[in-house]
């Protein structure tokens, strides 16, 4: 088991990532973060909005499942959210330099870690 900080740090060897955080959806406040490129505090709060919103739609499509990720693709970046299924209401937020990243294996170690983090 790993605590957020040496969790996030082991995001950022993640070939192309640049930051990262672990963010409470309920209140889009930052809990941990690591590395630099965008600001954090002010993606947190968006994202959040980006669960809440996806969550709404599941419940009102009646779908009785988890959100594994939501990945949002930008000209140069990839942006992973992963809800945490351990802590409800927390989400891992990885940010990505699309040319120097590879999606399937950061996907896979955005959830090896997830499964590792203590909160």
């Amino acid at each position: 088991m790993a605590d957020i900080k040496t969790s996030l740090a082991e995001l950022l060897t993640i070939d192309g990532a640049k930051c990262t955080s672990l963010v409470d959806s309920s209140s889009g406040m930052v809990l941990g973060q690591d590395g630099s490129g965008i600001d954090m505090e002010l993606a947190a709060a968006g994202n959040s909005e980006v669960v809440k919103s996806k969550m709404k739609t599941m419940k009102s499509l009646g779908l009785k499942v988890n959100i594994e990720d939501i990945l949002i693709t930008l000209d140069d970046q990839y942006h992973i959210i992963r809800p945490m299924a351990k802590q409800k209401g927390l989400f891992i937020y990885l940010v990505l330099d699309k040319e120097k990243s590879n999606l399937a294996l950061a996907r896979r170690k955005v959830q090896n870690v997830e499964n590792e983090m203590t909160v």
